[in-house]
């Protein structure tokens, strides 16, 4: 079920959701607006000859208050806002729809796990032929909340607690210990 911005800001207000920096004028009737914060990350294209997934490819890290996106490029970026959900919810960003008639798509880099706490990953894409100027503090995406049907396990894994932008983590072969991982949550089955 997601949840209506009654139930998101009577979250908040308990203490069950945190969200910082926050206003009230941020939620809409069934989401949070969120904003660009001013740290990216930015594949190096002249150290990384191409990409493997077996060894982390080479990243500039960039802090600023504007960044051009160029045409077909990806930028790697953050939220302003540092989230805190609780076990039983799960969210997802998309981009506003106002950034998409520009030909801006933007999404985190993955469900927020139930128990994430940390600033959101945001992956901004310029699909356009024309390079788009962002500035940090722009609201660009949109956090939709929805109740797991039972608290689960809080995630525990490498992105969480995040302060910065982080590198895709890939080459670390998360699938390769299936088995441990099945015990693990064995609980839950």
């Amino acid at each position: 079920m997601i949840l209506t911005s009654k139930t998101i800001l009577k979250k908040i207000e308990g203490d069950e959701l945190m969200i910082l920096p926050f206003t009230s004028s941020q939620v809409q009737p069934a989401f949070i607006n969120l904003r660009l914060g001013s740290h990216f990350i930015i594949m190096d294209e002249y150290s990384t000859s191409f990409i493997s997934l077996e060894k982390p490819p080479s990243y500039k890290e960039v802090c600023q208050e504007t960044i051009m996106i160029p045409p077909q490029g990806l930028v790697i970026g953050t939220t302003v806002e540092y989230i805190n959900l609780p076990p039983n919810l799960i969210g997802f960003v998309q981009r506003r729809n106002s950034i998409g008639g520009i030909g801006l798509c933007i999404q985190n880099t993955g469900w927020i796990e139930p128990g994430f706490e940390g600033h959101i990953a945001l992956e901004i894409y310029n699909a356009n032929l024309v390079p788009i100027e962002l500035k940090a503090g722009s609201c660009i995406c949109q956090l939709v909340i929805a109740q797991l049907d039972q608290k689960c396990t809080a995630y525990m894994g490498r992105y969480n607690d995040s302060k910065r932008t982080t590198e895709s983590q890939i080459f670390l072969k998360d699938c390769k210990n299936s088995d441990s991982m099945r015990e693990k949550f064995k609980e839950f089955d």
